[in-house]
């Protein structure tokens, strides 16, 4: 797609994303890319990019029954430390309720619950995600209540495979990992396996992302129905509607609008770990029109087409 409007100057010796020209008044748009991902080793596939906002996530390896923390540091992203986990008592790869098992996906802390009034068995902390998140519900999947938290006092490790579907870890692991677990920040996936990538293969597929999360941002402000739409998959509905009807409602939202100025930033990039191709962008959207400002924590879930074009499949927000 040109870029003709907007030039967008991606320094990756500072982390950082300007604008370096913008003739278009309503564009503002600014991505945060925080440290690079660099590493000695290959670090896993679904690690693109983390703004400088999140310090730490976490990677889920039900194979090896490890919880993985990797951490933002001056060098890049790193591993800061692993601690043995317990997953569904069926395995991974959740699709109805109680059927025992963890979902595999990105999944995001909501809240921290004290587990003192609660069954021991949650040991002496509990941080609840966001499963089933909008590509769940999506492809039918049902169920609830899926958290990370502790193990019965004096039963540090239960067995690898031994819980409803949560992921249990050892209170004292737990204890010391509290701080960083954030709600509303931090990312926990869960693969089958740790699938491993090159530097220079993520930072391709993040410059892809951040090039298409611009073009998003650009359409939106221009109030461009066509250039907008052209970004989402024939594939994508959103709560109830057909794409057809998401059109049709879009449309009618651009032209009652007006002009917009659209600011992005705290830009997170991950690839999912059980969907080959299929990739999330999260980040905070500012928009501002002559009428009112809006501010959201918004969710866009790509795909390659058949051309290996990236096209929206599914949005949320949160």
């Amino acid at each position: 797609m040109r870029r003709d409007v907007t030039k967008i100057a991606w320094s990756r010796l500072t982390g950082s994303c300007k604008i370096a020209a913008m003739p278009h008044a309503f564009l503002i748009l600014m991505l945060l890319a925080g440290s690079a991902l660099s590493s000695e080793h290959d670090l896993p596939a679904y690690l693109l990019q983390l703004p400088d906002s999140v310090s730490d996530v976490y990677v889920a390896d039900a194979s090896a029954a490890t919880l993985h923390r990797y951490a933002q540091t001056d060098e890049g992203l790193r591993l800061a430390e692993s601690t043995y986990m317990s997953i569904g008592e069926n395995g991974a790869g959740k699709e109805r309720e109680w059927d025992r098992k963890t979902p595999l996906g990105i999944y995001f802390v909501v809240d921290r619950l004290d587990t003192s009034r609660m069954h021991e068995k949650y040991g002496v902390m509990a941080f609840p995600l966001d499963y089933p998140n909008v590509r769940d519900r999506l492809a039918g999947r049902s169920g609830n209540g899926i958290w990370v938290h502790g193990v019965k006092p004096g039963g540090q490790r239960r067995p690898a495979f031994d819980t409803d579907g949560c992921v249990a870890v050892p209170n004292e692991d737990l204890a010391r990992l509290e701080n960083t677990f954030v709600p509303a920040e931090t990312a926990v996936i869960v693969t089958r396996t740790i699938r491993r990538a090159a530097e220079a293969d993520r930072v391709r597929i993040a410059d892809e992302l951040r090039d298409a999360v611009s073009d998003w941002a650009h359409a939106l402000a221009k109030e461009d129905p066509s250039e907008y739409l052209a970004l989402y998959s024939e594939e994508f509905s959103y709560r109830g509607l057909s794409y057809d009807e998401w059109e049709s409602f879009r449309t009618g939202g651009f032209n009652e609008r007006g002009p917009a100025e659209v600011s992005i930033d705290d830009l997170l990039l991950l690839a999912e770990p059980d969907a080959p191709g299929v990739y999330l962008s999260r980040f905070r959207q500012r928009i501002v029109t002559d009428r009112a400002e809006t501010a959201t924590v918004k969710r866009l879930y790509w795909r390659r087409d058949a051309d290996g074009n990236l096209k929206i499949v599914a949005e949320d927000n949160g």
